[in-house]
This record gives C-alpha cells, structure tokens and sequence, in this order.
C-alpha cells in the first residue's frame, strides 16, 4: 500500500495499443482481449473512447452485458469538453456519462503551445475546460483520472502552466493526474526529476504513461515509480502507435520481482505467458521471440558454455526462474552446442543420455556438420528429436518408405499455373501411387503426401501445415544456391516445427514435409 492507496496497473491495450500500425481490432477481438487482462489482474482497462468511434461505443454497450470482471474496472477515455461549451451539454462527455464505465480517463491539454495551437484558446479557458469536465463526471459518479497530454514537452517548456493543468484537474477532484511522455522521449533520469516536483509542488497522485521511441518506455514508467508515482499505464506485449507503449508486463514483473512491490494479485503473474501469447493469438501479431520474461528466446541457451553451466544450476545463466512468470527454459541446440547442451536437451525430450559419452560425442558432432551443411535444429525440435532418436534407437523412425516423388508444374493458356505432384510408397505393407494437385509445387506434394500415407494412417487427415518459411543461404551462388526450408505442422493440439535443405526448394521442402509427417505419426503412435 501506498499514501493514496493500492498500485494502479492501468492496461490501455484496446485504445492506444490499437493504435499500432497494422493493428486493427473488432469488438468481438476486445472483449476477447480485455477477459484475457483481467485475467492477469490489471486493475482497470481502458476500453476505447466512446462517441468518438461506432465501434467503441458498441464496445461499451455489449461489455456491460458480456463481461465480467473479477479483478480489473472498465475505463472510458474521452476528452475535456471544448472550449465555450458547459461539460454538461457537451454530446461527447454524455458518451463518457452513458458508457457504463465506472472510471472515466480525460485526456487535457497542459503543453502551452498545443493549447493555442491545436485547441485554438487561451490557457485559462483550457484550465476551466479541465474544472468543469472534472467536476460534471465527478458530480455524475464516476471516478476521473486525467491524462497531462505531452506534459514532459509543456513542463519544459512552460513548467509553471503545465503544474497548473495538474493542480487544477486534482483541486476538480481527479484522482490520478498521468504524466504522458506523448513524443516518447524522455530518458529515465530526466522522469525522475519531474515526478519529484510534480509530487513536491502539487501532492497530487501522479501516474505514468511512457512511449517507447527512445527505448526508455520501461525505464521511465520504472524511474516514475521510484520516484512516487503509484498508477502505471502501458500495454501488453508493448503494443502501440510509432515504437509502441511501455510493455505493461515487462513493467509490473519488473516491480513485482525485482523491486518487490506486490501490484497484481498475488499468483497471477504466472499468467503472464499464456495471456501474453494468447494476445497475440488474437490480435494477429505474432509474439516478439526476444520479449523479456515472456518471449519463447527469453529463456533459451545456446551456447554450449551456458549448457555446461545450467546444467550444474539454472540460475547461473538466468536471472530467475522462468516459472514465476508462467514460462520455461528451452535449450537450443545449434553448432554452437557442446556436450552439456545435447545432454541437457534429452533430457528434456525423454532421453537419459548422462552415462552414455560415446553417444552424446556422436550427436553433437552430427549435430554440428548437418549445421555446417545448412540445417538449423534450434527452431527445428522436431527434426532434431527424430535425429536422436535415430542415433537412440539404431533407425529412424520410419511409418513408410517412399519408393519416388515427383512434381511437374504446367502454365495453361488463360496464365494460371497449376502444378502436380505424384508420390510413390509403401506404408503398412501396401504400396500406394497418388497424385495430388496444388497452386504450387510444395502444395501439390503435401496433398500427394498425406492423401498417400492418410490411406494406411487416418490420423494425417488433421495435420495441417501452418507456416512455411524458406531461406536462401549462398546467395552468392544464385540460382544453384543450397535452401532451407521450415515448416510448421499441427495435430490441432500442439505444433512443431522440422527442417529441410536440398539443392533447391523443392527438395527442401520434401524433406521438411516427411519429417513433419514422421514427426506427428510418432506423437500419435508413442
């Protein structure tokens, strides 16, 4: 607890997260997004500005019937009234009155010069636009907090009247006054000195809402803190206009686990990596691999070194344990891999390799050629545990011999291409010749491939491919340049990923394929 009472965590996701290039929102996505924040036990949400958008106001309209929030509040944003108009006849502040929202997030001018120039009045009528848009809410039920708009530009440029723009929304009955790095450029020692004599001078409550354009989003909203500030804004996985807001979870585990203030209810930090990744899934941006605390590389070794280290105790290379925030340590084996980290990652595949030198010697140095020859196993699981496996075991895994393959793709008259593909092999003692058709030489292979090996094992009817990556590693040599191929398969349960190199893409592809398919057959039978 603090003088004002609990941390504000404040998610703005479903209003200035949208606001990312290429991010585009429905309301069924919000109210999708905002059960998942609640989950994480943010304290309020932001939920857009209502009137000012038909899809926000609808947002408004269904949360009060389809949502219920056991540890977050609904927050409207909207804007103080304009200038010459009462709050109470102002059309857009009845769309904050109407929401339903219990909270209401003004944003106001306290920058002098975007006063004159973007609301075109004075710096008293601003003044008396934050008063009395205050004051109506207040009057009307709602709890205000107030968004100081470009606050760290204006306070330098004007410190007495943007300390003014603070004191007069606290005075109107605010009660959170946020201090909004708009331009994202603040550093973090220069957030410090603000925040003191923000606190000094006015003994308002003051928040902190950064943008990340200097790299600093985090920082600051940290240095804010420190500093006295009790209410942080940001969103999750760093969504957001330009370079992105603060990354609301980076923040609160940052505060939670290094500075030891309790901000979320106590447990559901763990949370943080289901509902991060489940964001993602919804918003249709996929996950930053490199995201502190909840990225899939956030916790991955590779060099050998560290293996070797980790292996002794995790914590040599980790700066805590990946499972405080619902996450896991993931050995990645490359060329780079020694004998600690082959180890290490049979283990986690199942295999007990500590008592057998000769065999993990034997790995690792496959290992290393096949990477020297193109492969990659670090994002390539799959591929790597059937290598294993096959060093393991004496054999490959193998639920079909493939006798031939072929694809020949034909250009028609009208310009469309289509290409063919026939497979030959033998599966379950029966011999199997198919041709398959796609819009592409690797389609028509795959749908050759699991027509073929589906007539002998059904469960191939519910793997689906579902992402295909292909690059090309000798560039220099053009045309006959070596290809590697990723391919990404599911069972609709889980998913995994194989590899593939060959002369061009085509046999790469193949050969991805066929270990995408031996792959999910060995999941099923084992």
């Amino acid at each position: 607890m603090d003088l004002h009472g609990a941390f504000h965590v404040y998610d703005t996701t479903l209003r200035d997260g949208a606001q990312q290039e290429g991010l585009n929102l429905s309301v069924a996505d919000k109210l999708s997004i905002a059960k998942q924040l609640d989950g994480l036990g943010v304290g309020y949400i932001e939920g857009g500005w209502p009137g000012a958008n038909p899809k926000d106001t609808e947002f408004f309209r269904r949360a009060g019937q389809e949502l219920d929030l056991r540890h977050a509040k609904l927050a409207a944003f909207g804007a103080t009234r304009r200038a010459g108009v009462r709050a109470a006849d102002d059309p857009m502040i009845a769309a904050l009155r109407d929401s339903g929202a219990s909270v209401v997030t003004l944003v106001a001018k306290s920058h002098d010069r975007h006063v004159e120039l973007a609301l075109r009045t004075t710096l008293e009528e601003n003044l008396a636009m934050v008063r009395d848009t205050v004051t109506h809410l207040r009057a009307e039920g709602q709890t205000v907090f107030l968004d100081a708009e470009h606050f760290f530009d204006g306070y330098r440029e004007n410190r007495a009247y943007a300390l003014e723009v603070l004191r007069t929304a606290a005075e109107a009955g605010a009660e959170v006054v946020a201090l909004c790095d708009t331009n994202g450029g603040m550093l973090p020692d220069w957030v410090s000195d603000v925040v003191l004599d923000v606190i000094e001078t006015t003994g308002a409550r003051v928040g902190i809402h950064a943008h990340n354009d200097s790299g600093c989003a985090v920082a600051n909203s940290l240095a804010a803190v420190a500093a006295g500030a009790t209410h942080v804004q940001g969103c999750i996985n760093g969504y957001g206009e330009r370079t992105g807001n603060a990354d609301l979870v980076t923040v609160v585990a940052n505060l939670e686990l290094k500075l030891d203030r309790t901000v979320l209810p106590q447990g559901l930090l763990r949370e943080a990596t289901r509902i991060a990744h489940a964001v993602a899934e919804v918003t249709n941006v996929p996950p930053a691999s490199r995201q502190p605390y909840v990225g899939t590389s956030a916790f991955a070794h590779k060099a050998g070194l560290h293996a070797s280290a980790i292996k002794v105790d995790p914590n040599l290379y980790q700066h805590l344990d990946p499972l405080v925030v619902g996450n896991d340590m993931r050995l990645l084996v490359s060329d780079m891999a020694g004998r600690a980290s082959i180890e290490l990652k049979g283990k986690e595949l199942g295999y007990d390799l500590s008592d057998d030198r000769e065999l993990v010697t034997r790995v690792t140095a496959r290992v290393k050629e096949m990477e020297q020859n193109g492969h990659t196993f670090e994002a390539a699981d799959a591929s790597f545990e059937l290598l294993l496996a096959e060093e393991v075991e004496g054999a490959r895994p193998s639920y079909f011999d493939v006798e031939s393959w072929r694809v020949i793709t034909e250009t028609r008259p009208d310009g469309e291409a289509i290409s063919e593909a026939t497979v030959k092999l033998r599966a379950e003692d029966v011999r199997y010749v198919v041709t398959g058709e796609g819009n592409g030489p690797v389609n028509a292979l795959d749908a050759a491939l699991r027509e073929a090996i589906g007539q002998a094992f059904p469960e191939v009817a519910k793997f689906e491919l579902i992402d295909y990556k292909v690059r090309i590693l000798d560039q220099g040599h053009g045309t006959d340049a070596i290809t590697r191929v990723l391919i990404e398969t599911t069972d609709g349960e889980s998913s995994w990923v194989t590899v593939g190199v060959g002369a061009n893409v085509i046999e790469a592809s193949w050969g991805a394929l066929v270990d995408g398919l031996t792959f999910g057959l060995r999941r099923q039978h084992r």
